[in-house]
């Protein structure tokens, strides 16, 4: 078989085959198709969190006062973490576009509706970087009863270092954070990290 010749700015013409066998064998059009979904694969690996539930991180908030969170609410209400002095309140950050916040909303709603009858404990979620119709749409399909501050200009994401959702934060009677939780939680994982919480004294 004869190579290409370049003759000055002339080119043999040279069909390409894309269904010609590659290296080994294999039609190079099909090799292409499997690099790039090999590719596509570890780049989700790399670059999405681990799809588990209630691990608990490190946070300089830890031990700390809760940064203030003030704002309206989906139904139009004011909210302010500092009049919920008194009970355990769960800090939610969440999206509807996020696949792990949709999956936590039933053990949240769960959560909130055990502890309302207790008074012991509630939640508050925080629309991060999503709209109010969003919002709105979303809680109407899937319910909830506890408080959505949806007024937000990033600044409470802001204060609580909030990098990506979901991501949960416990803050004590006395306004102390003591737990940050990410990627999703469970009903029964919120009820243990509260135990242990109250048995610390937090």
């Amino acid at each position: 078989m004869t190579a290409p010749v370049h003759d000055g700015d002339e080119i043999d013409d040279v069909e390409d085959d894309v269904d010609a066998p590659g290296p080994r064998g294999f039609p190079v059009a099909v090799a292409a198709v499997v690099v790039t979904v090999v590719v596509g694969l570890l780049v989700l690996v790399l670059f999405t969190r681990e799809p588990a539930t209630d691990r608990q991180a490190d946070s300089p908030l830890l031990g700390r006062s809760a940064p203030a969170l003030v704002g309206t609410t989906l139904d139009g209400s004011a909210f302010d973490l500092a009049d919920e002095r008194g009970r355990w309140v769960l800090v939610n950050f969440f999206a509807t576009w996020c696949a792990p916040c949709r999956q936590e909303h039933d053990d949240l709603a769960q959560f909130h509706e055990l502890h309302r009858a207790i008074g012991d404990a509630g939640i508050v979620s925080v629309v991060f970087d999503d709209t109010t119709g969003n919002a709105r749409e979303f809680f109407e399909e899937n319910g909830g009863g506890f408080p959505v501050v949806i007024s937000d200009e990033g600044d409470i994401a802001l204060d609580y270092g909030v990098l990506k959702v979901p991501e949960s934060y416990l803050v004590s009677p006395d306004g102390t954070v003591v737990a940050k939780i990410i990627g999703g939680v469970t009903a029964e994982g919120l009820e243990a990290i509260l135990d242990d919480a109250q048995a610390s004294g937090g």
